[in-house]
This record gives C-alpha cells, sequence and structure tokens, in this order.
C-alpha cells in the first residue's frame, strides 16, 4: 500500500472535487499525515470559496489552505513527486481520464451535486460519499451528512443524507440572501475581489450585461473566478454578513465538521484488525 516515506497509515485517497469541502477534508487527512492524496477537479472549476480550495493551484501552480499545499499535476510523475514532497496532488479530470489507471484504496465524492454522477461502491475498498443522493450499501459504503443542523457530519452506513431543502445554511440568521446566483447564462465579469466589503444592492458583477446584486451587507466570503462561464442559478458568490476578514482565508466550521466525520471513516477501514495487520 505505502510508497517512499509515507507513513503506514498512508493510503492512495481520490478525491473528486477539490471546492471548498472536498479542500477541507483533503487538508484534515492531510493533517492526519495521510500522504498519497491526489484531488480532481474540472477544468475551469466551479468553486467559490478560492481563498480555501485547492483547485486554484490550476491557476497558480500550487494552492495553500491553512499551511497545507496542493500542487497542479498532469501525470503519474507530477503525482508522485507531489507526495515525495509531502504535498497534495490536484489533478484536472481531462488529464485524469488520460493517465494509466490506479485504483484508490480509498474514494470520496466532495462533488456536492445533489446527486451522483457515476460514483459505485466497487471502485475502491472504501467509498465516502458527501451529502445527498447516494445510498450506503448500495452507492458507497459510508454518507456523510453535510446539511447543517443535529446531525451534521452523522456518518450513515445504511441509507441516505437528509434531502436537499435548496436552502443555503444560515449565517447569522440569513440564509438565500447571502447567496449570490447567476441572472442568466453567460460569462461573469467582476472587479471585486474575495474580502471586499458590499452593502445591500451593490452590484458586484454582471452576467451577459445582466447585474449581479448583493442582497445584504457583509463581506464577499467567496466569489467565482472571473470570465467562468456559468449557467443561470449557478452560485456565484456568498456574502458573510459576520465581516470577518478571516473568515475568507479560513475553512468554515460545516467543512471541519464534514472532515472530521470524513476522517473518522477513514480510521474505521485502516485501523480494522486485518487491515492494520497489512500496514
Amino acid at each position: 500500500m505505502n510508497t517512499g516515506a509515507a507513513p503506514a497509515l498512508s493510503p492512495f485517497i481520490l478525491v473528486k472535487s477539490a471546492g471548498e469541502m472536498a479542500s477541507a477534508v483533503a487538508w484534515r487527512l492531510h493533517m492526519a499525515n495521510m500522504r498519497r492524496i491526489c484531488m480532481l477537479d474540472l477544468d475551469n472549476p466551479l468553486c467559490v470559496r478560492r481563498q480555501v480550495s485547492f483547485c486554484t493551484a490550476f491557476e497558480l501552480g500550487s494552492a495553500f489552505v491553512e499551511g497545507v499545499e496542493g500542487v497542479a499535476a498532469r501525470d503519474w510523475g507530477d503525482v508522485d513527486a507531489a507526495w515525495a514532497a509531502g504535498r497534495i496532488a490536484v489533478v484536472r479530470i481531462s488529464d485524469w481520464e488520460r493517465m494509466e489507471t490506479r485504483a484508490p484504496d480509498v474514494l470520496i465524492d466532495a462533488i456536492l451535486a445533489k446527486r451522483n454522477l457515476g460514483t459505485r461502491r466497487d471502485q475502491a475498498d472504501l467509498v465516502i460519499a458527501l451529502g445527498p443522493g447516494f445510498e450506503a450499501g448500495r452507492d458507497c459504503h459510508l454518507v456523510i451528512e453535510t446539511n447543517r443542523g443535529h446531525n451534521l457530519g452523522r456518518i450513515i452506513a445504511s441509507g441516505g443524507a437528509e434531502p436537499n431543502t435548496h436552502v443555503p445554511g444560515p449565517i447569522s440568521g440569513h440564509t438565500t440572501a447571502r447567496v449570490l446566483r447567476a441572472p442568466t447564462a453567460g460569462v461573469f465579469e467582476t472587479t471585486r475581489s474575495i474580502g471586499d466589503s458590499v452593502s445591500r444592492n451593490d452590484v458586484v458583477g454582471h452576467v451577459a450585461g445582466e447585474p449581479v446584486t448583493a442582497q445584504l451587507d457583509g463581506m464577499l466570503r467567496g466569489l467565482i473566478r472571473p470570465a467562468t462561464t456559468v449557467r443561470a442559478g449557478l452560485k456565484l458568490g456568498d456574502i458573510d454578513p459576520r465581516g470577518k476578514r478571516e473568515y475568507c482565508d479560513t475553512i468554515s466550521d460545516k467543512g471541519r465538521a464534514i472532515a472530521g466525520a470524513v476522517l473518522e471513516g477513514v480510521m474505521r477501514y485502516l485501523n480494522k484488525p486485518a487491515r492494520a495487520a497489512e500496514c
């Protein structure tokens, strides 16, 4: 299972997505000294909280989330070099599809599409899926609850997560109003940046000439990459009414809860008596 100087409990972990929640998961696993993590994402990622998403490595070559570095990789040579240097490998899906197949020990579907886009339980020894759209025991081995509330981060070994509410979780009492969405299909343009303060009715950007308008006062905690082609209704940004700059650069409470649950799920798998004897 292990290569190089990787710690004893260091399986090959493949994470589908490199956005906010996927990155929180990868960060937590890396902090637990798992050193063979590879993340996959679209050639043009749609993540909003880019300050805490490893997919920004595609633009910059590397990306840091709370001190952990992810680096863009194009082939297995790049991936192995990233692991040898103690970094997370981040691969475009288009490149991954051209690479020689290596079966992961652990597969984590962190796309959060609210539906299964092709993950199967037989794709790895342990398959974990985040949120609704999956049934543990059929599509995967474990499902992690992602809905804010009493069950956030619950590990589900049989059945599925709570249905999609279509309502963002509240921050300081604000739900739908804190999310910026595309008014139409087109290219998103903006001169704003993550960390900017905005006021209610401020124009944050435009899609195909139509304004994207803030519905409350706060700080832009997240903003999709300018010049991204979007569909109508797509999430473009996240306004945090608390207005604290450090929240833009750190993993959220929700991200930490979900990531902690994934880590527990992985450790349940690794610390089974038979598995522990192999490592």
